[in-house]
């Protein structure tokens, strides 16, 4: 391998692992649904892995596309902000709705009245729902690295970039995700129990604002 592939394959896994520590809605929704829904860990890991596919390869489409018919980098840019945008507007009124209900549910539960263990139809949803909302979430990192290789006419070395990208970004969320789920269950919650939807809903649309206003 030479010193510039090295470089590069070093960089893109960098990058990959860094860009989902700094922000915490590549994981966070996750874990606050998968403890209010109470998802098993397999169901949290490929829920978890699809929207990191939908939120990756969104992204290496664009920058596929904007390679082929030569738009600026700038103008990709502006494109993925305009993106991340609507997938942090999508996260506040998803996690806004859900805890309008879960605060419901949890009156519900005081009053000792029937629980709706179903949940709303948006609950069943959920999976699909934080899919298209990554779908739409830019990952904008991996444009400056599929636009080097590029440049230099390699697709092996896009093909590399986006594998290793990719393989990083998945593997971190999941290395969050699982473990703080897991752990979650081991904490004596019993108090909070009939707020868990209402604190998923909230976590969710917290992250959504961080994402718009805070610039995570």
């Amino acid at each position: 391998m030479s010193q510039e592939l090295a470089v590069l394959v070093l960089t893109s896994a960098s990058i990959g692992f860094l860009h989902v520590l700094a922000g915490p809605d590549h994981y966070l929704p996750f874990i606050a649904m998968a403890r209010a829904r109470r998802w098993s860990l397999a169901r949290t890991a490929w829920i978890t892995a699809l929207c990191g596919v939908g939120h990756i390869g969104s992204s290496v489409l664009l920058a596929l596309l904007g390679i082929a018919l030569g738009i600026a980098t700038s103008k990709l840019e502006a494109l993925e902000s305009f993106r991340g945008s609507l997938a942090a507007w999508g996260l506040i009124s998803f996690g806004l709705l859900y805890f309008v209900w879960g605060m419901r549910a949890a009156y519900r539960r005081l009053s000792h009245q029937e629980e709706w263990e179903g949940g709303p139809p948006v609950a069943s949803l959920a999976p699909w729902i934080l899919f298209t909302i990554f779908v739409f979430g830019p990952c904008e990192p991996l444009i400056p690295l599929l636009l080097y290789p590029a440049v230099k006419g390699s697709l092996f070395r896009m093909a590399l970039v986006t594998g290793i990208f990719g393989s990083a970004t998945i593997l971190t969320m999941l290395g969050i995700v699982l473990p703080s789920t897991l752990g979650l269950a081991f904490l004596p919650m019993a108090r909070l129990e009939r707020y868990r939807d209402a604190l998923a809903g909230a976590t969710i649309c917290m992250c959504g604002l961080a994402v718009q206003f805070l610039g995570l």
